[in-house]
């Protein structure tokens, strides 16, 4: 089965969001760093690639230089959370020089795209009773950072 590994587009940032990046999630560190060499297409010896360890996901970071086109929510990382804690943690993190966004999703500082969701929105959301699912679905639309506590009392009606 073949190795599939997101690859990131930077301008010259790659090294910068790799060692965010690890700093935020445990047990996640940069594998490697490969640099441009003489003749090559960047600047001899700056940072071409950088290849880190999200938890149990490798991502390779590219600095390509200006590219045509920026990061958008078309492509995510999701991130399950099992506590408030958590998510507050992680969006606090990621949001720090980034954007908030709607229903759990956000920008980072450099620009890629996030959802921070506690695994309890689906549970809940999923409840037997659709009425109950459907009210913590309003309640989530109504929400930037996911608050399990709303979503608790829209599930129980209070």
């Amino acid at each position: 089965m073949p190795k599939i590994t997101p690859h990131l587009w930077f301008d010259t940032q790659a090294e910068d969001a790799a060692n965010h990046y690890v700093s935020i999630f445990p047990n996640s560190e940069v594998l490697d760093v490969a640099r441009y060499w003489e003749g090559g297409p960047g600047t001899d010896g700056t940072v071409m690639t950088v290849r880190f360890r999200r938890d149990d996901q490798e991502v390779i970071a590219l600095n390509g230089g200006k590219q045509p086109f920026a990061h958008s929510e078309a492509f995510s990382f999701f991130v399950a959370c099992e506590s408030q804690e958590e998510v507050d943690s992680y969006w606090e993190k990621l949001t720090d020089g980034g954007e908030p966004g709607q229903c759990g999703w956000c920008k980072d500082r450099f620009g890629v795209s996030w959802q921070i969701i506690p695994n309890a929105l689906m549970e809940l959301a999923g409840d037997k009773d659709p009425e109950r699912g459907q009210r913590v679905m309003q309640a989530m639309l109504q929400m930037t950072k996911i608050e399990i506590a709303e979503l608790q009392r829209a599930h129980d009606g209070s």
